[in-house]
């Protein structure tokens, strides 16, 4: 997609804010971060988990894309869980 317009969804912004992380730092981490897992095949519409990086705080953003529109919905933006990850925060423990 080409410039494509990110919506966020209500609980985005509630989560955003209680994690203290930026709609630029979103932004930053959907343009410039790493698609780490791809669940099209789950969801009605293609979707996939991003990982960005705050200098070393780790941030995964969950999108759902729709190429017909041009539109991103940003789903949830989280810092993962280092016990849960492993310690790049590409892959699940």
């Amino acid at each position: 997609m080409t410039n494509p317009t990110l919506i966020y969804r209500a609980h985005a912004v509630q989560r955003l804010f209680e994690r203290k992380i930026s709609l630029k730092k979103a932004r930053q981490t959907f343009e410039t971060g790493e698609t780490i897992e791809d669940h099209s095949d789950e969801l009605t519409s293609p979707s996939r988990l991003i990982l960005g990086w705050e200098g070393k705080r780790p941030i995964h953003m969950v999108v759902s894309e729709n190429a017909d529109t041009n539109e991103i919905v940003v789903i949830t933006t989280y810092s993962p869980d280092p016990g849960q990850w492993t310690k790049d925060f590409k892959r699940r423990k």
